[in-house]
C-alpha cells in the first residue's frame, strides 16, 4: 500500500513538474553599448568593455547590446576583415550585435554590406532610449 502510494505521488510529481516550461534564468545585469566613433577610437577598448562585464557578471548573467551607428557604423562592413573574427565572437558568446538603418541609408549601405550576424534597428538613437527604458545600463563606447 505505502510502495503504490508512494509510486502515484512520485508519478504526479514527475507529470506537474513537466507541465511547467523550462526557461532560461533572466539575466540579471543588462547593459548597451554605444559605438559612434570612427577607427580606431576605443574600437579595442569596447571589446575588453564587454569581455570585463561577462565575466564579472557570469554568474548572474549578463545581457549585451552594442548599437554601432554614425562613423561606428563602419566597423560592421563586411570590408572590415581586421574587427571580423572579434565581432563574430561577441555574437556568438550572446551580444547582439546591432546596426542603425538611418545610418546605413545615410552612407547608402545595404543588409549585404553589413556581417551576416549583425540585426539592424531603426535609429541607433532610438534604441539606447528604448534599451534604457528597458532597464539596461547605457555605456558609451569610443574615446
Amino acid at each position: 500500500m505505502k510502495k503504490t502510494l508512494f509510486s502515484l505521488i512520485t508519478l504526479a510529481l514527475a507529470f506537474t513538474i513537466a507541465a511547467f516550461p523550462q526557461t532560461p534564468k533572466a539575466a540579471k545585469h543588462k547593459v548597451v553599448f554605444e559605438l559612434n566613433a570612427p577607427s580606431p577610437s576605443g574600437w579595442d577598448q569596447l571589446f575588453h568593455n564587454v569581455e570585463n562585464v561577462q565575466k564579472a557578471f557570469a554568474a548572474d548573467g549578463t545581457q549585451v547590446e552594442i548599437v554601432f551607428f554614425g562613423k561606428g557604423l563602419t566597423m560592421l562592413l563586411k570590408t572590415n576583415s581586421a574587427y571580423a573574427e572579434r565581432l563574430k565572437a561577441a555574437a556568438d558568446s550572446g551580444v547582439v550585435i546591432a546596426a542603425c538603418q538611418n545610418t546605413m541609408r545615410a552612407m547608402k549601405v545595404t543588409g549585404d554590406d553589413i556581417f551576416p550576424f549583425a540585426t539592424q534597428v531603426d535609429s541607433g538613437v532610438a534604441e539606447l532610449v528604448r534599451k534604457q527604458e528597458a532597464g539596461f545600463v547605457y555605456i558609451k563606447g569610443g574615446e
